[in-house]
């Protein structure tokens, strides 16, 4: 029979300090937004870090910040050409989130990040872990900066069984990290804590305790719980749609048009694609009725992608119609491969159909130009 255990000893953050600090002097990754860390490079590289890996984000930032240096730059790009920056990294809002707060930014403070954390808190797109970071890593304000890989590393420390995804727990953890947060170095104190998230005490798979810096301190490590904690309550089950996407092109052009201004993917540009799996009739029916003449069809892989509430799985059509003019109404754009490349922002969703044009797509794309 297991021993009684104590959940949450908070006692155990004491001795973190020195140690994590010297580790992180000693082994911390250069990253481009580190070598500047700027409230602007902080913010731009914290919201592109969300749901992505750092390797990936790299070529992102470079060729953000090379084409949208500053505040109002970013508040001043046209909406189209800020979604092509941002293609392939996903969640869209995000990067109109972003010029949002440029837009406030620029107006209310001059173009300069305000330093004070609550006054992060206002801007559009920003919660208390930006605004933490922002305050602590620019500016040196002492204030915690909370993100999944902090709340991970604390709950093995501190033997934390509650879901980490409550509210409660990450307010109890910013107390908890306030309380032990070096007033002379806040910005990297927290750093060294995302870092060690990072790296060491990982999320997937099994925590490289052995190089932790602070595994004498943590609760996980002593009682071997390292893969039981954190807690995290299971996600909701996501809705699964078919559809059929169909890849059109004459001799020199395709079909592309632009999706709604609101829900999923909302303005970015599209392929061609209907809800449920289209037998080759079905499809063609559909090219003949926007006024294309079919020449001939050929039935491509299956594919799937994940959304964060919801999952495509597809099949797919190449469609060689006779020459492409304007169909009916003015939602479709005919179109040069290489300049739908260039120009329109096309999601990761249709990477596996955009190849029968040659057209990269966003992580892809930078990959190959690198």
């Amino acid at each position: 029979m297991r021993k009684e255990i104590q959940i949450m000893d908070t006692t155990r953050l004491d001795g973190i300090v020195p140690s994590l600090l010297l580790w992180f002097s000693e082994t911390a990754r250069e990253l481009p937004w580190r070598s500047d860390p700027t409230a602007y490079h902080v913010w731009v590289s914290e919201i592109m870090l969300q749901q992505t890996r750092v390797e990936a984000v790299k070529p992102y930032y470079a060729r953000f910040m090379e084409a949208l240096p500053d505040i109002r730059a970013l508040a001043g790009c046209q909406e189209e050409r800020l979604l092509k920056l941002w293609e392939g990294l996903g969640y869209y809002n995000r990067v109109r989130n972003m010029q949002k707060a440029a837009a406030e930014v620029a107006e209310r403070y001059g173009g300069e990040f305000p330093s004070e954390f609550e006054e992060l808190l206002t801007l559009p797109g920003i919660g208390r872990y930006t605004a933490g970071a922002i305050a602590s890593i620019a500016y040196g304000r002492a204030v915690p900066a909370v993100d999944g890989n902090v709340l991970r590393v604390i709950s093995r420390i501190c033997g934390n069984e509650e879901d980490i995804g409550k509210q409660s727990v990450r307010m109890l953890f910013e107390k908890e990290i306030m309380r032990i947060l070096p007033a002379e170095a806040p910005g990297t104190f927290n750093q060294a804590l995302m870092e060690l998230g990072a790296v060491v005490c990982v999320p997937n798979g099994a925590p490289l305790c052995a190089e932790c810096p602070v595994r004498e301190f943590c609760f996980a490590f002593e009682t071997g719980r390292q893969q039981e904690l954190p807690v995290k309550a299971a996600k909701k089950q996501r809705r699964i749609e078919e559809r059929t996407v169909l890849v059109i092109r004459d001799g020199e052009r395709t079909v592309i048009r632009q999706r709604p201004k609101k829900g999923l993917l909302a303005g970015l540009y599209e392929l061609p694609n209907y809800p449920g799996f289209l037998s080759s009739d079905e499809a063609l029916a559909l090219v003949k009725s926007e006024g294309w003449e079919p020449i001939r069809i050929k039935e491509l892989e299956k594919a799937h992608h994940i959304f964060s509430h919801v999952e495509w799985r597809m099949e797919g059509y190449l469609v060689l119609v006779e020459e492409l003019e304007k169909a009916d109404g003015d939602s479709w754009l005919l179109i040069e491969p290489e300049r739908a490349e260039r120009e329109f922002p096309v999601p990761a969703a249709f990477t596996a159909y955009t190849k029968y044009l040659n057209i990269r797509l966003g992580q892809k794309k930078y990959r190959e130009d690198d």
